[in-house]
């Protein structure tokens, strides 16, 4: 009678544990999760204050070939480069992750953004009205339901057949900045 006891004890205690460790993996996708919208929201900011700074130009923010970051070649900046040209060498290479790397010499990998990162700037009112839409788009983990349609950067980048499908594994976060025309 004293062996079932133990036995059944074991039984819920396995159990238990098995319980803990997916609570403990569940936790950890989250937390990345959380991390990378962390990510996509600075560098959201980071473009918005760009795009503010430099109002003259702000029509030539505008990513029309495309958008910037992963997968991406990134516009090289010189000493030369005009403020704009800087401004988007520099948010391509943080889309990528270029603000933290691992490894050394040529086996240096960028890591320290979201994973396949990607900034468009869209202007709003057919250009002219001074409005523009920054967004930033990046491969979430599961799968949620999928941005609105009226958000087009990344739009079906991140489907991979399997699990996600639709866009459905797509985050985007997005904001407005409005230029006055002075």
């Amino acid at each position: 009678m004293t062996l079932i006891e133990v036995l059944v004890t074991i039984f819920i205690l396995a159990v238990g544990l098995l319980g803990m460790a997916g609570l403990q993996s569940r936790l950890q996708q989250s937390e990345m999760e959380a991390y990378q919208r962390a990510q996509a929201l600075l560098l959201l900011n980071d473009m918005a204050n760009r795009i503010a700074l430099n109002r003259n130009a702000a029509a030539s923010y505008v990513t029309s070939a495309g958008p910037l970051g992963a997968g991406m070649t990134c516009p090289t900046a010189t000493a030369t480069s005009t403020q704009l040209e800087r401004d988007k060498s520099e948010w391509c290479n943080a889309l990528q992750g270029a603000g933290e790397t691992s490894g050394t010499g040529t086996s240096k990998v960028m890591v320290g953004a979201m994973i396949g990162g990607r900034g468009c700037v869209v202007a709003l009112g057919g250009g002219g009205s001074g409005e523009y839409l920054v967004t930033v788009a990046w491969q979430g983990l599961t799968r949620l339901a999928a941005p609105p349609a009226g958000v087009a950067c990344g739009v079906d980048k991140y489907d991979d057949g399997a699990a996600c499908t639709n866009d459905q594994c797509r985050r985007v976060v997005t904001t407005k900045v409005r230029v006055a025309t002075l």
